[in-house]
C-alpha cells in the first residue's frame, strides 16, 4: 500500500512539475509559412493531419482563382444587361470559416499561403483556444487577414446563413463525426461556394456498427473490403441530405481517403429542379456473405420522356427492385442491404489534374508534396463510373488459392474488354465494371494452373461452389499487356504511405471544452470503486445522524 501511495503521489508531482514548465515555456511548431506557439497541451494539434492542411491548401488555391473568375464573369454580364452603366466590380471577396480551429494553424497558413482571400474566420469554443490564436495570429503577423470568434460553431453559422454574409469556403475538422454541423454548413456557404469536410469516425462508417451509422449519417454501413470508399460515399450522400432540405445540391470535387480519416471537397449550388436529381446519384447497397461481392440498386433515374417536345427533356422513374435474387448466383449466399450511398462520381478529374499541376510545379509549399502528387495521380486514374472495389486479398482468400499477381488480374481484365484501375483507398484494389461472372471465371481459370488444396475446400462448402462453377466467360487469357500498369505505378509515385510514427491516429480529444484540467485517464480512476464505497458509507451515516436529530427534535417538542 505505502508502495502504490508513493508512486501516485509521485505522479502527480511530475504532473504539476511539467504543467509549470509548459506554463513558462512555449512550444514552437512550424508548418508550411506558419508558426505556432503553444502555451498549453490543452489545445489540440495533430501532426498527422499535416497532408490533410497540405491538400486543403492546394485544392483552395484552385478553388479561389476559379470562383474569382466565375463571378467577375458574372458581374460583366450583369452590367451588359443593366439599363444603366455600371461599372465592373472588380473586387470579389473571398471570406473562409474555420469552425473549429484549436491552434489557428490552418487558418493561418490558408492566410499565408492561400491567395485571393479577404478575410478568415478562426472560430473555436474553447476561451483557451481563441486565446492562443490570437498569440499566434500576432506571432505570424496576419492580424490583417484573420478575424477570431468564440462561438458555438454552428451558431456561428446559423448567423450567417443570409446571402450578403455567407462564406465562400467552410472548413469542417471536427473530432469525431461531422454531421452535427452540416445542416448549418449548407446553409452558411455561398452559391458556388466550398465545404472541407473530414471524419475520423472510421470505426462507425467502416461497418463496425451500423445502426450507430444510421443515426449519425442517415445510411447503414456494410463490413467490406472496399469499406473506405463507402464511407465517403456514406459522407457525400450525408452532406446531399442535408443540402436538399434547403433546395440546395453538391457537386464533389475531390474525395480523398487517408490514414485514419476521411475528407471531402464539395461545392454547394442552389435550384430546386437539379435537387430532383439526387435519387439517380444514390443507392442502396446490396453485400453477398459468401463471396463479398457487390450489387447496387439506383433509387431512382431518368429515361426520355415521349410527351414532350423536346427530346432532352427527361422523365424521372423508380427502378424495378430487387436487382439480386434470395441466393447470390457466385456462391449460393444470402446478402445484406446497406445504404443508401453517393454512386455517382465523387472527383472531378480537370479539377483533380489542376490540383496536381500546381503541387508539381511547387513543391517546395508543401511539405507532403510527393504523397500529395502520388495520391491524386491514383485518384485522376480511377474509374469515376465505377462505384467500390474488389480487393486481391479477399477474393482469392475466400477460396484458398495462391493470390494472383496484380498485373496478370488487370491484363486479365483488359484481355475480357473492360475498363480496370486501383482505387486510392486500398493498394490491394480492383476497381471494374466487368460482371461479378467474369472476375469469378478469371480467377477459375488461374485454379486450374494453381490448385487450392483439397482439405482446405473439403472444409469450406462455399469455396467449393464457388470453384466448381462453370466457366462462361469465353475466351479468357492472363497473358500480360504493357498498359496494365498504371502510370503512377510506373513513375514510382509515392501512392500509399506507411505509418511514420507509433501511435499513429487522430490523437486524443482536448479537454479544454470541458472546462478541466487534462489528467490522465489511469490516474483519474484510480481507486474508483474504493471511493464509491467511502461515499456510500459516509451517505449513509450522514442519513442515520439525520434520523437521530429528528428524533432528538420530536422528543423535545413533545416536552
Amino acid at each position: 500500500m505505502n508502495v502504490i501511495k508513493y508512486r501516485r503521489v509521485a505522479t502527480l508531482l511530475t504532473q504539476r512539475i511539467m504543467k509549470m514548465d509548459a506554463a513558462t515555456k512555449h512550444t514552437s511548431i512550424k508548418e508550411g509559412k506558419a508558426e505556432i506557439l503553444l502555451k498549453t497541451d490543452q489545445v489540440f494539434y495533430n501532426p498527422v493531419q499535416e497532408f490533410n492542411r497540405d491538400l486543403s491548401i492546394a485544392v483552395l488555391t484552385i478553388f479561389t482563382n476559379d470562383y474569382k473568375a466565375e463571378v467577375l464573369v458574372k458581374n460583366e454580364k450583369f452590367a451588359q444587361n443593366s439599363k444603366y452603366k455600371e461599372k465592373v466590380d472588380t473586387e470579389v471577396d473571398i471570406t473562409i470559416l474555420e469552425a473549429l480551429s484549436a491552434t489557428g494553424l490552418r487558418s493561418i497558413r490558408y492566410a499565408k499561403e492561400v491567395p485571393n482571400i479577404t478575410k478568415i474566420v478562426a472560430n473555436d469554443l474553447s476561451p483557451k483556444a481563441v486565446d492562443t490564436i490570437k498569440e499566434n495570429i500576432v506571432h505570424n503577423e496576419v492580424k490583417d487577414l484573420i478575424e477570431t470568434s468564440q462561438d458555438d460553431a454552428c451558431m456561428l453559422m446559423y448567423k450567417h446563413k443570409q446571402y450578403w454574409k455567407r462564406f465562400v469556403a467552410i472548413d469542417l475538422d471536427p473530432y469525431g463525426c461531422p454531421s452535427v454541423f452540416l445542416d448549418a454548413a449548407v446553409q452558411s456557404v455561398q452559391e458556388g461556394g466550398l465545404l472541407l469536410v473530414t471524419a475520423t469516425d472510421m470505426a462507425v462508417l467502416a461497418g463496425n456498427t451500423p445502426e450507430t451509422c444510421y443515426s449519425k449519417y442517415g445510411a447503414i454501413s456494410l463490413k467490406t473490403k472496399c469499406c473506405h470508399e463507402m464511407a465517403l460515399r456514406i459522407l457525400l450522400q450525408c452532406i446531399e441530405s442535408h443540402a436538399n432540405r434547403y433546395s440546395r445540391y453538391i457537386v464533389p470535387l475531390l474525395s480523398i481517403s487517408a490514414d485514419f480519416y476521411i475528407r471531402v471537397f464539395v461545392r454547394v449550388f442552389t435550384g430546386a429542379i437539379h435537387c430532383k436529381n439526387t435519387t439517380s446519384k444514390l443507392s442502396m447497397v446490396y453485400h453477398c456473405t459468401g463471396c463479398d461481392n457487390i450489387t447496387l440498386q439506383p433509387m431512382g433515374g431518368f429515361k426520355p420522356n415521349p410527351t414532350e417536345r423536346n427530346p432532352a427533356q427527361m422523365k424521372a422513374y423508380l427502378p424495378t427492385a430487387p436487382p439480386v435474387g434470395e441466393f447470390c448466383v457466385n456462391c449460393n449466399q444470402r446478402h445484406h442491404l446497406g445504404g443508401p450511398i453517393w454512386s455517382a462520381p465523387i472527383h472531378d478529374e480537370l479539377f483533380v489534374t489542376r490540383v496536381l499541376t500546381h503541387v508539381e510545379h511547387n513543391p517546395e509549399l508543401f511539405g507532403t508534396a510527393k504523397r500529395i502528387a502520388g495520391v491524386l495521380a491514383m485518384v485522376r486514374e480511377e474509374l469515376q463510373d465505377v462505384p467500390l472495389y474488389y480487393t486481391m486479398d479477399r477474393l482469392f482468400g475466400r477460396v484458398h488459392l495462391e493470390t494472383m499477381p496484380m498485373l496478370v488480374m488487370r491484363s486479365a481484365i483488359l484481355n475480357s474488354g473492360y475498363k480496370v484501375s486501383y482505387s486510392h483507398a486500398s493498394r490491394m484494389s480492383i476497381k471494374t465494371a466487368a460482371p461479378s461472372q467474369v472476375v469469378w471465371d478469371i480467377i477459375r481459370t488461374w485454379e486450374k494452373t494453381h490448385p487450392a488444396k483439397p482439405a482446405k475446400l473439403a472444409a469450406d462448402p462455399v469455396a467449393r461452389f464457388i470453384l466448381t462453377q462453370d466457366i462462361k466467360t469465353q475466351n479468357i487469357d492472363l497473358s500480360p499487356r504493357g498498359d496494365a500498369n498504371p502510370t503512377s505505378r510506373r513513375d514510382g509515385r509515392l501512392r500509399f504511405q506507411y505509418n511514420p510514427t507509433p501511435h499513429w491516429g487522430p490523437g486524443t480529444r482536448a479537454a479544454v471544452n470541458v472546462g478541466e484540467e487534462k489528467i490522465a485517464k489511469s490516474i483519474k480512476n484510480q481507486s474508483k470503486h474504493s471511493k464509491n464505497k467511502k461515499n456510500d458509507k459516509r451517505q449513509h451515516s450522514l442519513s442515520d445522524d439525520e434520523e437521530r436529530k429528528k428524533m432528538n427534535t420530536g422528543s423535545e417538542t413533545a416536552e
